[in-house]
């Protein structure tokens, strides 16, 4: 039997401590952003010579500056021979089809794999609309839940749930966000809006789980009918749901290392960012949810 009453400062000192490391690499690292936010061109292309000799990174550098008239063009190569990612500037479509036909008659041995172009304007509506997600969600998640405990009022407020909804759910968005930060620091990995998406498959996996050990504590809560402490219906209510969370995840978390290992590489920082983002909502579902609930009555006995 799981003590989280006994424990739960060590609990939450883990939490805090992962939470505060996340966003002090978030803010004094940022993010490294992708074309969605940033605006440009994005192009994946292979690329060999005659008889399927390689071609150089300064090969292609040249091609582009002279015969594409391409001068800021980003050229790195991928961890797959003959394989280019080219970031540059935005071009319309009318100038992709040209280039498209000057790479083509250049090289014997061509062909684009992707292209993604975006202006300037897209990507700042882009980036608002992604922040609105997040925050509107995060808002609608912790109201929803104040209101279906509306008839919790003792020992805590159903308000208070809501809030500490929201405290988790900031805590599981914020470490997978500052893995981000860092990675995009020393390893050029960029956010896109599958990192938004990311961020609300993670949000919407840890509510159920919060929600799960919320219910119990709530259907525990009348039928003690205040005879029992509130710390031990808090400590009965974690360890009568912890194992159906926990193996619920687990499931979850074993299609994710699958995918991580044998899916596509371009998917890999969004399913690693999914799998540390799991991973935190069942810590938190389990050793941070409940203990809050703990401090918040503590907090408002002394008031």
């Amino acid at each position: 039997m799981i003590n989280i009453v006994a424990y739960k400062k060590y609990f939450l000192a883990v939490s805090a401590l992962l939470v505060l490391t996340a966003l002090g690499a978030s803010v004094v690292l940022g993010f490294k952003e992708g074309i969605d936010f940033t605006g440009g061109t994005l192009w994946q292309i292979t690329v060999a010579g005659t008889n399927g000799a390689p071609v150089t990174t300064e090969e292609l550098q040249t091609v582009f500056e002279e015969k594409l008239s391409i001068a800021d063009a980003n050229i790195v190569s991928t961890a797959t021979a003959g394989e280019f990612l080219v970031r540059f500037s935005p071009i319309d479509e009318k100038k992709h089809q040209q280039d498209l036909t000057i790479l083509a008659n250049t090289f014997p041995r061509f062909s684009e794999l992707s292209f993604q172009s975006i202006g300037p304007s897209v990507s700042a509506q882009l980036k608002t609309n992604a922040l609105w997600a997040i925050v509107l969600v995060l808002a609608g998640i912790s109201a929803y839940i104040a209101f279906a405990f509306r008839k919790v009022s003792y020992p805590v407020s159903s308000w208070t749930y809501g809030w500490i909804t929201l405290a988790t759910l900031l805590h599981d968005v914020a470490i997978p966000a500052g893995m981000l930060a860092i990675l995009g620091a020393y390893y050029g990995v960029e956010i896109d809006t599958n990192f938004v998406v990311a961020l609300l498959v993670i949000m919407g996996f840890s509510v159920h789980d919060t929600i799960v050990v919320f219910d119990r504590v709530r259907e525990n809560l009348l039928v003690t009918r205040d005879k029992t402490d509130f710390s031990t219906v808090v400590n009965t209510s974690v360890n009568q749901t912890v194992a159906r969370s926990v193996n619920t995840s687990f499931t979850l978390i074993l299609v994710l290392i699958a995918l991580l290992l044998l899916g596509p590489d371009h998917l890999y920082y969004f399913v690693l960012t999914l799998l540390v983002g799991v991973v935190t909502g069942i810590y938190s579902s389990v050793f941070v949810a409940s203990p809050l609930l703990l401090v918040f009555r503590k907090i408002s006995t002394k008031k």
